[in-house]
């Protein structure tokens, strides 16, 4: 009886985390008004290495390994757009995908991995 007591805990955890991990993959592609409410005065960031605070004004300020930058943000047809000049990196629009407070930045059509991170509440 324990052994078929210990198989029926196991499957359920084994269960409930394949129904847990599924969810968490779930991502939804946002509209360009949905891109402006989750994103203004929010920093989407790694949570280590990089970060990026999108003002309401537009003007996005980031930092990666240190090294801090100052751009601007909108949205076009749907797609989230960054500009920090030519010098750092110039101009990229994304589609927005979120999955709770999980993002990806995807390139149109690209075969790229799309830029991971969370949005969370400015902590700069």
């Amino acid at each position: 009886m324990r052994k078929f007591t210990a198989f029926i805990t196991l499957a359920t955890a084994v269960v409930g985390c394949a129904i847990c991990s599924e969810a968490q993959e779930h991502f939804k592609e946002l509209s360009g008004a949905e891109i402006r409410a989750k994103f203004i005065g929010m920093e989407f960031t790694d949570e280590v290495h990089w970060g990026g605070v999108y003002e309401a004004n537009g003007k996005l300020k980031s930092e990666e390994m240190g090294k801090k930058r100052v751009g601007t943000w909108h949205i076009e047809k749907n797609q989230l757009c960054t500009d920090y000049g030519k010098e750092e990196g110039g101009h990229s629009c994304y589609e927005v995908w979120m999955s709770g407070k999980n993002v990806q930045l995807r390139i149109e059509d690209s075969s790229d991995l799309p830029l991971e991170g969370v949005l969370d509440r400015s902590r700069r």
